[in-house]
């Protein structure tokens, strides 16, 4: 069994190491895995839909608004960190196919957050968490093989 999880892991060549071996005496199991992934995406949707619902509350409700939906992205990437692992996520959001939805979708994160906190500009909180969602959709379809080609197809019929 192990030399067949080995071989699914990609670890077929090596030894196992003492590193190695600490690796995956402290990971978390499959199950452990999916129930964290379902409790971070959940908490995100949560914020993101508690965001949408606080937008109409007179003058801060904008404001509110940018946070719950940031803080729903974030939770909905640190997500996915417990399928594949932190460090796996992290050098896959930095693939070159992503890497420009990554800069503008962690761009838009950081700049929501000051728009809303330092600079009060709602208008401007308001456009980052469009383009924050723009970003986000266009690094999660990255992850569908051809979708992206499939949206550009579209788009460019729709232009047309």
């Amino acid at each position: 069994m192990d030399k067949l999880k080995r071989v699914l892991s990609g670890r077929d060549a090596e030894e196992p190491s003492g590193l190695a071996e600490v690796i995956d005496a402290t990971s978390l199991g499959w199950g452990t895995r999916v129930k964290g992934f379902i409790a971070c995406f959940a908490i995100g949707c949560l914020c993101s839909i508690l965001g949408s619902c606080l937008l109409w509350i007179p003058k801060k409700g904008l404001v509110l608004f940018a946070v719950f939906y940031t803080l729903g992205n974030i939770a909905s990437i640190g997500s996915t960190m417990f399928l594949m692992g932190p460090m796996k996520q992290l050098k896959r959001m930095f693939e070159p196919t992503r890497l420009v939805a990554t800069i503008i979708m962690l761009l838009c994160l950081i700049l929501t957050l000051c728009s809303a906190f330092w600079w009060r500009k709602a208008g401007l909180a308001l456009l980052f968490c469009i383009l924050q969602f723009f970003a986000m959709a266009w690094y999660s379809i990255s992850f569908i093989p051809y979708a992206r080609d499939a949206v550009k197809k579209c788009v460019s019929v729709c232009l047309s």
